[in-house]
């Protein structure tokens, strides 16, 4: 059986005028997790990102070199859900509160999986469509380890695609992925399972736990 290790970024800028870069931290939280992977004899055969500056970011500080990218391990786009949800207007308090942008969000995702919002630059069956096809390329014959990094949102979606789990699952999983954990599927031909998810044993010791973080 293929593993394929899904790296959720670093953390990224949030609240900043470029959501799409790694913060100080999260190029110490890529480095982290890098280091784990040499650590116990986890080398890739196969690399592959999104086109986001925040994914390519990561694995770059993880210490590995740059591979294939594919489009389907974006992230889906939260800020257009906001602006068809609130027709350009979105509240103040939803963009400056964590709390509040977040509850907003998960109701937002909910309404775009049910199509009940007007307009978004993309449909939830694209996104799905388009995480699938990504998976199918990550997956494909010629490499038995291969490293993805990815964002929450596909993230969850591949684990609840991989579970036969409701559509409504994948947000649930979504907001509690950490920045830089490790989610494991084992893969053939003609099968794709979950090993682990969302594990972050490079942010357990006591030098780096206040290092954990969601956004």
């Amino acid at each position: 059986m293929g593993e394929l290790l899904v790296i959720r970024h670093g953390q990224a800028s949030f609240g900043a005028d470029n959501y799409d870069k790694l913060s100080d931290l999260g190029h110490r939280q890529s480095e982290a997790v890098g280091q784990l992977l040499r650590d116990t004899g986890w080398v890739p055969d196969r690399t592959i990102t999104g086109t986001l500056t925040r994914q390519k970011e990561t694995l770059a500080s993880m210490g590995f070199e740059a591979g294939d990218t594919h489009p389907g391990l974006n992230e889906y786009d939260f800020q257009n859900l906001l602006d068809a949800r609130y027709r350009g207007a979105v509240p103040e308090l939803v963009k400056g509160d964590r709390k509040v942008h977040f509850r907003t969000l998960r109701e937002t995702v909910f309404q775009w999986q049910a199509d009940e919002i007007e307009g978004p630059a993309e449909t939830w069956a694209n996104f799905t469509d388009r995480v699938e096809a990504a998976r199918l390329i990550a997956c494909a014959e010629g490499a038995e380890r291969v490293l993805a990094v990815s964002s929450g949102g596909v993230i969850g979606q591949l684990t609840a695609a991989s579970l036969g789990a409701p559509h409504k699952m994948m947000m649930t999983l979504n907001l509690q992925i950490k920045n830089t954990s490790i989610t494991k599927f084992v893969f053939t031909k003609s099968a794709f399972f979950l090993h682990e998810f969302n594990a972050t044993p490079h942010l357990m010791s006591a030098e780096t736990a206040d290092m954990l973080t969601y956004s």
